[in-house]
């Protein structure tokens, strides 16, 4: 079960996993209320009260989540003693590597006595405490299951994107995978600020818009862009404050115009800086349901085969959440879940920590 960066809602899926691969059974949705999203946006940033908002956050989240996980129940078929363990992201409100820190708000205990269920949650920890970044987390489940024969990218455009680097079969090469940049969530931030809805859908605004180079330009010098792997971001970063910081009365459509192109174009640096050899770009995440990110990833590309995860036998809403009920399989089996090579931690680490129904 995830939640991500764009802060809209629990995803969650059924799955089996065993040595041969992973079985999909089904999906559900929950979204977060106006009110807890307000709540959870607000504890990004410093603000008062803040460790009384944790606490009941957590457990709001926790209460979501067992809502996520009873509709998943019923949709399904399934009885909770069908279910071995919910592997539960919680949501992240503060992003910190650099100081060895990384907040998801998630009661997983709340969650234990809600579903009668075990829960695994607290994936990045570990990771961090390894000296990793503690993100991304989800290129072992990439490669556990969508590599192939030549080499590919794997792009999660959620709130934040992140970029997946898979060798084809039989190559010694190591998986490589980072944050790119803001995925979404500037986007989506700029559209309630000025039209008061969550989202573009199928970027209708941003279609009426036109890009402005200079803006574009602007955006692109954040020093971010220019690190190297391994390196992950967040809301601590890109968020609207950080936008509207580069803005000069810009008419509204063009901004959000501009912001596709931005997403578009800082994914397609970190391709030719760190990835010229791909194939492949298959795209998961909210942003795969975007026709003109899609568009302008493939215009940009034109020597890589650009689609979904879909695919690849993947619906790309269903890559995050089914990458943590891996990693949640991962630790049941007391194996590895994440990849040194992707971020930058000392060695492969079990992940994870254990909430009993």
């Amino acid at each position: 079960m995830m939640s991500g960066t764009s802060m809209d809602g629990v995803d969650a899926v059924a799955c089996v996993f065993n040595e041969k691969g992973c079985q999909f059974i089904a999906r559900s949705f929950e979204p977060y209320s106006n009110m807890l999203r307000e709540s959870l946006l607000s504890l990004c940033q410093t603000g008062p009260d803040e460790v009384f908002r944790m606490q009941n956050g957590a457990n709001e989240i926790a209460k979501i989540y067992a809502k996520a996980f009873n509709k998943l129940l019923t949709d399904s078929g399934l009885n909770y003693k069908n279910i071995r363990a919910i592997g539960a992201h919680g949501q992240t409100i503060r992003h910190n590597p650099q100081i060895g820190a990384s907040t998801q708000l998630i009661n997983g205990a709340l969650l234990a006595e809600l579903t009668k269920t075990d829960v695994i949650t607290d994936f990045r920890s570990r990771d961090l405490a390894a000296g990793g970044e503690g993100a991304p987390l989800v290129p072992a489940f990439h490669k556990w299951v969508l590599s192939g024969e030549v080499p590919r990218g794997i792009l999660n455009i959620g709130g934040i994107s992140n970029l997946t680097i898979l060798p084809g079969r039989g190559s010694d090469e190591e998986v490589l995978g980072f944050d790119c940049g803001p995925g979404n969530v500037l986007m989506d931030a700029w559209i309630e600020k000025v039209n008061h809805v969550r989202y573009d859908q199928d970027a209708v605004w941003a279609r009426s818009g036109k890009v402005i180079p200079q803006l574009l330009e602007s955006l692109k010098q954040e020093k971010f862009f220019s690190q190297v792997p391994p390196k992950s971001t967040g809301r601590e970063l890109f968020n609207l404050p950080w936008l509207e910081a580069r803005l000069n009365g810009e008419k509204p459509e063009d901004v959000q115009r501009t912001l596709v192109s931005f997403t578009a174009e800082t994914v397609t640096d970190a391709i030719r800086n760190f990835a010229p050899h791909i194939k492949e770009l298959r795209v998961c995440g909210g942003g795969a349901k975007n026709p003109l990110m899609i568009s302008e990833l493939a215009l940009l590309n034109p020597d890589l085969l650009v689609t979904t995860t879909a695919d690849l036998g993947v619906e790309p809403q269903d890559v995050e959440g089914l990458a943590f009920a891996w990693l949640a399989y991962r630790f049941d089996c007391r194996e590895t879940g994440n990849l040194p090579s992707a971020t930058g931690a000392s060695g492969s680490r079990i992940l994870g920590c254990l909430y009993p129904a």
